[in-house]
């Protein structure tokens, strides 16, 4: 890994930051769902583009192979921590409901971060084609 507590402050923070979003707009869950399930999403979407760009933004090679660490790393810490709340704090889910309602969505991380590292692989092998 590029950097094993970069990605760990990066996956803590894409927790916490969708948490806090959704905590500010919890009311919406009971009076608008619909609008809740979709403004998680996008808070998700929104902050692992941002911490995907930067955490890919220094690097030269072997992009493919560090986004699948990241994703999954990204991935599993956030469904971690969630099951702490979700599953046996405060809220008490089962873990089927808890992956049914919010944990496939974090399914997200990896991908995007996939996603960027394919097209940086991509882009690398094409400056290095003789034309």
């Amino acid at each position: 890994m590029k950097s094993i507590k970069l990605s760990l402050l990066y996956g803590f923070l894409l927790w916490l930051i969708p948490f806090v979003v959704a905590f500010v707009i919890f009311p919406l869950r009971e009076s608008q769902s619909p609008l809740f399930e979709t403004i998680m999403p996008i808070s998700l979407t929104t902050c692992v583009v941002v911490f995907s760009v930067l955490y890919f933004g220094k690097m030269e090679s072997g992009f493919l192979s560090e986004s699948i660490k990241l994703g999954i790393i990204w991935f599993g810490m956030c469904v971690v921590i969630d099951l702490f709340f979700f599953t046996w704090g405060p809220m008490k889910m089962s873990f089927i409901n808890y992956m049914e309602d919010i944990g496939f969505t974090y399914l997200i991380f990896p991908i995007v971060t996939i996603g960027f590292g394919y097209m940086l692989e991509r882009r690398l092998s094409e400056k290095s084609i003789p034309r």
